[in-house]
């Protein structure tokens, strides 16, 4: 008999050891509920789970997304609705004004109203907002222009400035502005005037005038916008139209009282969508659109009045176009709502199909992971027994001893 190694008892040992093991990962899973808590467990089916974790997440997530853009859409089509109100409203006081039964006193009254109506569409085209981001100013229209041949330079009487006989004013008078600053200002025709005072030889008070004078877009030329400088014998750089323009005086041999003209037109070049939803889990899976500008100007509202007769009878037409390109705007707006609530429903389905499939992987199967439990349990109470019975074996050998 042997006494030193008793194998039957390290035998039952090492089996106790293995189904406590077993019985402690059994139990992790079964408090968990999940069949894979580490990389040991399953190391393909965690990387699988996981990929299919940020699907979901992501998934989740775009649906989100597409919910916010639904809200920044309707943002923009209730104040577009208003938009289209006033314009119907405009429409109806130029219909009054142009009958024959008002007197042009009566129609200075009617033109009250209608000019400030004008003004509170320029109005909700600059303060409609979402999130910070203003909707209809134009600063989502996504679209580009370019300037359409060359400026031309007129000189009025006195000269101006003198430009040393270039033709050119992006060139020469215009020395610091490209043509890319002039397309900034939109579709038209521009022109911009600039007028000197002469206080001295190398000085002026220089008047810049942007004027208007796109018959397409405008009842008639107006003044955009206007900017003083007391000129100097140097480049002057300011802000017209909310664009940067640069006019060039160094080339000046001195300062005339008169008037130097600059005429020009920008051509549309392209559109670009200028929002872009992510509503996919995974890179360039977006929904892009634009909103083009819905202020006067680009309604061709701007410097209407009804305030004549004839006029009133010219702004019914006006309207009638502005109307159609808010109708096309908001039916725009409408499509890409419709088409993000199907994005949601999709992507809401895909995620839950792609949780069920994580959840095949990755969660435990309960019932069968108990019965694996109970067997466990049953192999540790065996085990404790026959190491028990093992560990007395030895004892035999003092019966020798008597």
């Amino acid at each position: 008999m042997i006494i030193n190694h008793n194998l039957n008892a390290t035998n039952a040992h090492r089996n106790m050891g293995s189904v406590n093991v077993s019985q402690g990962k059994s139990m992790e899973k079964l408090s968990s509920g999940m069949r894979i808590n580490r990389a040991s467990n399953d190391a393909a089916g965690l990387a699988i789970s996981e990929k299919m974790r940020s699907q979901i997440r992501g998934l989740n997530q775009a649906s989100r997304n597409a919910q916010d853009g639904i809200s920044m859409i309707q943002t923009a089509e209730g104040a577009l609705s208003e938009t289209q109100s006033i314009s119907q409203r405009m429409r109806e006081l130029a219909i009054q004004s142009s009958n024959g039964t008002y007197t042009d006193e009566d129609r200075v009254l009617i033109n009250e109203e209608f000019v400030q109506l004008s003004k509170e569409i320029d109005r909700i085209s600059e303060d409609t907002e979402f999130n910070g981001i203003k909707l209809l100013n134009g600063d989502l229209s996504g679209k580009s222009y370019k300037l359409d041949g060359t400026p031309t330079v007129k000189h009025g009487a006195g000269g101006g400035i003198d430009t040393n006989g270039d033709a050119t004013a992006v060139d020469s008078m215009f020395g610091g502005t490209t043509a890319e600053n002039l397309a900034e200002l939109g579709e038209g025709t521009f022109e911009l005037k600039v007028r000197i005072e002469q206080t001295s030889q190398y000085n002026g008070l220089v008047t810049v005038e942007l004027w208007d004078n796109s018959p397409i877009n405008v009842y008639k030329p107006y003044i955009m916008d206007t900017v003083k400088i007391d000129g100097a014998h140097a480049t002057e750089g300011f802000s017209i139209g909310g664009t940067g323009i640069t006019v060039d005086f160094s080339n000046s041999l001195e300062f005339t009282t008169g008037e130097t003209t600059v005429t020009f037109t920008n051509k549309f070049d392209k559109q670009e969508d200028r929002i872009k939803f992510q509503i996919g889990a995974n890179q360039n899976q977006t929904i892009g659109f634009s909103i083009d500008d819905m202020g006067v100007r680009e309604l061709g509202l701007a410097a209407i009045t009804v305030d004549t007769q004839e006029n009133a009878e010219s702004a019914i037409h006006r309207l009638d176009v502005a109307i159609e390109k808010i109708s096309a705007q908001r039916s725009g707006l409408g499509a890409v709502q419709n088409r993000l609530e199907h994005t949601i429903a999709s992507t809401n389905n895909t995620s839950e199909n792609l949780q069920a499939a994580e959840s095949r992987i990755r969660d435990v199967d309960m019932a069968k992971e108990m019965m694996n439990l109970t067997k466990l349990n049953v192999l540790q109470q065996a085990s404790q027994s026959m190491l028990a019975q093992a560990n007395q074996a030895p004892q035999q050998v003092l019966s020798i001893l008597k």
